[in-house]
């Protein structure tokens, strides 16, 4: 076997492998042998077929089968050889396939790249310094009294924050439109659920008036046939309910597991709570930078065929957060939607890798069990998670590729000159979430 590799890209090699002729003509011949054996012709008796009438029957046939599997095992053994790493299934052609003369074909591939990573240092990253006041968990406590309130129907005028049950539909013109219509719908006034404008004339409405509501699209509104266009609404509303805020009460207490019912104990359940999320958002945050710095310092160009893995991911992710069932085809979403956002994150996970690798990172049992423990802690029993998560190899590969990631951007740090800023609870968390979108943002704009 002879083999010649061309590289036509930093990432894309071209590989040329020749078949001595006898390899495959004897493979064809051997394959047609077995096959006369079990051959039933009429005239013939089984395994009595002439080898002629064999080969003029079945030849072509068993050609390209013994063809195929010449290319997988030839193209296999070449890139053992030639030491190349794919990323992804390469594209095959045979170039030359004609009996008695040496088989050629040619397998395209893209490999992973060769990384020398840039440091980061220069770098300012901003570290949020938060502590939970006793201000910030009434008003997370006033959030989970609005997370647990009923709505009682009331026969006044619908204000501000109360909830109408609606029949609406919508209409470009004088024709309704597709998905602008629903029935018995339960909207909470000052959401900014529905299209800027729809809610507020909703204001003073009371059960069983109908309305006409004139509102804009926005430009950039996700259904382009609707962006920028006005529209009219006819609303019929059914009814008008109130937000019925629970007490603060023994009984409140015990719904979020403080089965005595202690205040204290309560307050500190949730201080703990609120003081876990700031800590995972000032990580968050933290992160973000460091990976944005990664990335600007070391442009690689990424293999298609892992932005592609990427974006089928993506597009599993989007299918189930929005309910669209284990069956349904999520080739039916466009590439264009996820691509740029995937090859962000293709590039992060190739350098990252290179960080982990130079640094000869790794994370062994116990500290897998530590991160367990530490995940586990606001669930309702620990130690149940801890014992599942621990008897599951793919979890643990999940949880040791978080560990060794943590491990990499602490690496990355160090190169970094961070300075602390004072933050609340509710600036962290907004901050952090900022920051994602905004990294999510750049990566669909590169």
């Amino acid at each position: 076997m002879q083999v010649s590799v061309e590289t036509t890209s930093p990432i894309e090699r071209r590989i040329t492998i020749q078949v001595p002729a006898a390899d495959i003509d004897e493979a064809v011949s051997a394959r047609l042998k077995d096959t006369a054996k079990n051959v039933r012709l009429n005239g013939f008796r089984q395994g009595r077929v002439p080898m002629d009438v064999v080969r003029q029957r079945y030849g072509a046939s068993v050609r390209n089968e013994v063809v195929g599997e010449v290319m997988r095992e030839r193209y296999v053994r070449a890139i053992t050889d030639e030491g190349l790493n794919p990323a992804g299934f390469p594209k095959i052609e045979p170039k030359i396939n004609e009996a008695g003369k040496d088989f050629e074909f040619v397998a395209v591939m893209e490999v992973y790249p060769q990384v020398e990573l840039s440091s980061i240092e220069g770098t300012e990253v901003e570290r949020p310094v938060v502590s939970v006041t006793d201000a910030d968990v009434d008003e997370m406590i006033e959030t989970l009294r609005k997370q647990n309130a009923e709505w009682k129907e009331d026969d006044k005028a619908a204000e501000d924050g109360d909830q109408v049950t609606i029949d609406f539909q919508g209409f470009l013109g004088d024709e309704p439109f597709e998905g602008g219509s629903a029935e018995g719908h339960a909207l909470v006034i000052g959401s900014n659920s529905f299209i800027p404008g729809f809610e507020e004339q909703l204001i003073g409405a009371k059960a069983g008036e109908e309305k006409t509501l004139t509102v804009t699209f926005p430009e950039d509104y996700q259904a382009e046939h609707l962006a920028g266009k006005e529209a009219t609404f006819k609303v019929k509303v059914h009814k008008v309910s109130t937000q019925a805020l629970p007490e603060v009460d023994q009984n409140f207490f015990e719904r979020f597991g403080i089965e005595d019912g202690d205040e204290a104990k309560f307050r500190a359940e949730i201080k703990k709570n609120m003081t876990r999320e700031a800590s995972q958002a000032v990580d968050n945050r933290v992160k973000q930078q460091v990976l944005d710095a990664l990335k600007k310092a070391n442009e690689i160009t990424v293999p298609s065929a892992l932005v592609q893995q990427e974006t089928d991911g993506m597009k599993r992710q989007a299918a189930q957060q929005f309910g669209l069932g284990e069956d349904f085809d999520v080739s039916q979403l466009p590439n264009e939607l996820f691509e740029e956002q995937a090859r962000g994150r293709v590039q992060v996970g190739l350098l990252l890798a290179e960080v982990i690798k130079s640094h000869e990172l790794d994370a062994d049992d116990a500290a897998i069990k530590a991160k367990v423990e530490e995940l586990a802690e606001q669930y309702q029993d620990p130690s149940e998670v801890v014992d599942y998560y621990m008897g599951n190899d793919e979890l643990k590969t999940q949880v040791k590729s978080a560990i060794l990631e943590e491990k990499a951007v602490d690496k990355l740090l160090e190169q970094a000159t961070v300075k602390d800023v004072e933050m609340t609870y509710q600036q962290a968390l907004a901050a952090a979430q900022q920051q994602a979108e905004q990294g999510e943002g750049e990566e669909s704009e590169a």
